[in-house]
């Protein structure tokens, strides 16, 4: 097979990214490990930045996120048993919290590139690269039926995730991890909205938010150790410990119902530079990972890809290389400040295994500067709708 950008990975970035090509008349091909039902029924919270919004919207991929996502105007911010609204709306200029999840974005970037004639292959195993400093570099893989098959590019793509192989082929990265000594205990649940915003609380006991999905369906988090194991957290044992790391002075009461899908996650950060290698340029999780207590992952994502979009066209159209040669520089900025934001949100409301006194004291004392200073409020509020896409 020939094509132009040969993508590895049908997730956010990919998906994306083989989008905004075909807007510019570029070719592509995704090359997915998943089947396409076990990709569409991941489920994953979203939190979409308000550029994030526009871009989709604006490249004809927004009609059900207008009609299903739910919109806020800013998020809660709990402790000692009080709540403070951070209005992100007014300290913005009108900017909102918009709630849809990863993989409902990934149905309509899936269903928008089959009805445009895009071209994926899901269930795919062995991807292997290969002549990533020639003008031809290629992808051999195997197709879901097991048969070896080979895909020849200008480019190639690798948005294959933390896990996948692409970042392995770049022989001069530098990677940046930090594991952090808890994880999340996320929840659906059939329950009435708790409120109409996102609420993040830092409690004695653990972090906790309290996020929605729908006006039936919520999604609900904990800290918990990340190697817990699942059958030790009956239902029960959520909602008591739910309702007791969120409750407030004034009688706050979640209401509870029944749970259908709960999981464990491990927390991260990472950055690899650098992002490009040859003719291979990675983005997305392959590139870098933040806990999600910033809401980052999906719109640093995004704006990898747009600005890799803008190189391509820019090499295609007008015969011009320089956005592809400093691609990586272009991504690190932002990169580096979504990964300090996520840090920031995420020291700040969770409980440190092994903390003394004074770091408790350090992180109260951190909380109420944000909820009480208008300069500290608007910085948090700038950060978790999004800077610009170019920042």
């Amino acid at each position: 097979m020939r094509t132009q950008v040969g993508i590895i990975g049908a997730g956010p970035a990919g998906l994306l990214l083989s989008h905004l090509l075909a807007l510019e008349g570029i070719e592509s091909v995704v090359l997915e490990r998943k089947s396409r039902e076990a990709v569409e029924g991941t489920i994953k919270a979203g939190v979409l930045e308000h550029w994030v919004v526009d871009l989709l919207r604006e490249t004809g991929v927004g009609e059900r996120l207008d009609r299903e996502a739910t919109f806020h105007d800013g998020i809660e911010l709990r402790f000692l048993g009080r709540g403070h609204f951070i209005d992100m709306r007014r300290l913005t200029g009108g900017k909102g919290v918009t709630i849809y999840a990863q993989h409902e974005v990934l149905k309509d970037l899936i269903a928008s590139r089959l009805e445009k004639g895009g071209t994926l292959y899901f269930g795919v195993s062995g991807v292997e690269l290969d002549g990533l400093n020639g003008p031809h570099p290629s992808i051999r893989f195997r197709n879901h039926e097991g048969q070896p098959q080979e895909l020849v590019c200008d480019f190639i793509a690798g948005c294959d995730g933390y896990h996948g192989p692409s970042r392995s082929y770049i022989p001069n990265r530098r990677e940046y991890l930090r594991h952090y000594p808890f994880g999340w205990l996320g929840i659906l649940a059939e329950a009435p909205p708790a409120a109409p915003h996102l609420i993040y609380t830092n409690h004695e006991r653990g972090f906790a938010l309290l996020s929605t999905r729908t006006s039936k369906i919520q999604r609900y988090y904990l800290q918990v150790d990340p190697h817990d194991d699942l059958a030790e957290w009956p239902d029960d044992r959520i909602w008591d410990e739910l309702k007791a790391r969120v409750a407030t002075e004034d009688g706050f009461h979640l209401v509870d119902g029944p749970i259908f899908q709960k999981n464990i996650v491990a927390m991260r950060s990472f950055v690899c530079e650098t992002m490009q290698y040859g003719r291979l340029f990675i983005a997305g999780d392959a590139a870098h990972t933040v806990p999600p207590t910033g809401a980052k992952g999906l719109n640093l994502a995004a704006a990898d890809v747009v600005k890799l979009a803008r190189a391509f066209t820019r090499y295609y159209q007008h015969h011009d290389d320089q956005g592809l040669e400093t691609y990586s520089a272009q991504c690190a900025r932002r990169v580096w400040r979504a990964e300090h934001f996520s840090w920031f949100m995420t020291t700040m409301l969770h409980r440190i295994p092994g903390e003394t006194e004074i770091d408790r004291k350090f992180q109260l004392a951190q909380l109420e500067y944000v909820v009480r200073s208008e300069a500290s409020a608007k910085s948090l509020a700038e950060n978790y709708v999004g800077l610009p896409p170019d920042w």
